[in-house]
């Protein structure tokens, strides 16, 4: 399953290349503030990163599309009630992570700022890491979020900002709760 959507990606990537006006390869990184929705976490951000790289295919003067493929690693709380929940004695984080691959379109509103909005798969790298006592895992092995968010290109540099927010349940204990993901993404980028 991930190896095909690895591979419809490449595919894909490559087709709207064939066809594009501009094409610019590039390294990013930045701050990802992270929480998960649910009664047995805290509802508040905590603090992680991501590093990867992207390319942008240009469409024509205003718009593009950037597929990236990046590595994140989440941190999160816990609140007082997953311990009682889940049986567990004193869990007050979780640390993920994550392979995502975002696609996103980029609409130019000038020459220095771009408006973003895609989809973003998520999957999940440290699945065998459990912490549930019968060994299952604790999280599903793939996040689909939405993306979207502001980039501001100047010559090679990019900084940018986003906003993530998950659609699927990431719970894989039970239904008793269900867990989403939400993250900030801050960071800079450089085409190569």
């Amino acid at each position: 399953m991930k190896a095909k959507l690895l591979l419809t990606a490449v595919i894909t990537i490559i087709s709207i290349g064939a066809f594009a006006q501009s094409f610019k390869i590039g390294a990013k990184g930045g701050a990802t503030l992270n929480k998960m929705t649910g009664q047995t976490f805290d509802e508040k951000f905590t603090y992680g990163y991501h590093v990867g790289g992207f390319v942008t295919i240009g469409l024509g003067k205003k718009f593009a599309i950037q597929p990236e493929v990046l590595f994140n690693q989440v941190n999160i709380d816990t609140s007082d009630k997953f311990s009682s929940v889940y049986q567990f004695n004193k869990l007050n984080s979780v640390q993920l992570k994550y392979l995502t691959i975002p696609i996103l379109l980029n609409y130019n509103v000038g020459k220095l700022v771009s408006l973003q909005a895609g989809p973003q798969f998520g999957i999940l790298m440290n699945k065998s890491n459990t912490f549930v006592e019968n060994g299952k895992d604790a999280f599903k092995g793939g996040d689909f979020s939405m993306l979207g968010g502001v980039q501001i290109n100047v010559s090679h540099f990019r900084v940018y900002g986003r906003y993530a927010i998950g659609l699927n349940n990431l719970n894989d204990i039970d239904n008793k709760d269900k867990w989403k993901n939400q993250s900030i993404q801050l960071g800079v980028g450089l085409t190569l």
